[in-house]
């Protein structure tokens, strides 16, 4: 992973914290249905804007890495 992405996976990986209350270091590289809808919600509440994106985006959230990379494509986050 370029180091470009590692603030961005940061990000990722603090808000699934969030759901279950667990630590970030528990946070695994998966990331089920339930937390991506979660996942979503933390980041619409977070920038402040809707997170509109279609299924085949979606589908390469199924990751940390891939939600990592959709947020820093799309200009969310670490560096926006």
């Amino acid at each position: 992973m370029d180091e470009a992405s590692e603030p961005y996976r940061a990000e990722v990986v603090a808000m699934l914290a969030t759901y279950g209350e667990r630590q970030p270091e528990e946070v695994p590289e998966s990331v089920d249905s339930l937390e991506l809808a979660w996942l979503i919600h933390q980041i619409e509440e977070r920038y402040g804007k809707p997170f509109d994106v279609d299924d085949d985006t979606l589908a390469r959230m199924t990751t940390v890495a891939g939600a990592s990379a959709v947020l820093r494509e799309l200009g969310y986050g670490a560096a926006a």
